[in-house]
């Protein structure tokens, strides 16, 4: 795991970084790391979120989740 990753996970409620191995998005098999590691490098939406990793792009289930680590992220 990079530093701006490391940077980015300190930012989190210790709640949000449980299960960094597993899909957030269950749609498209994203992983948690992959959606935070993508708002680590500059991601400051979902929609940016979105075109990088193709999470919340099925269903949209995750978009909240999603939605709520860029919010923790960049605030």
């Amino acid at each position: 795991m990079n530093e701006i990753t490391q940077k980015a996970l300190a930012k989190l409620p210790e709640i949000l970084t449980r299960d960094l191995d597993q899909n957030l998005c269950t749609c498209n098999e994203v992983l948690k790391i992959k959606i935070i590691e993508a708002i680590a490098s500059g991601a400051m939406s979902v929609e940016e979120v979105r075109r990088q990793t193709y999470a919340t792009d099925g269903s949209a289930c995750c978009k909240q989740q999603v939605a709520r680590l860029v919010e923790c992220i960049w605030e």
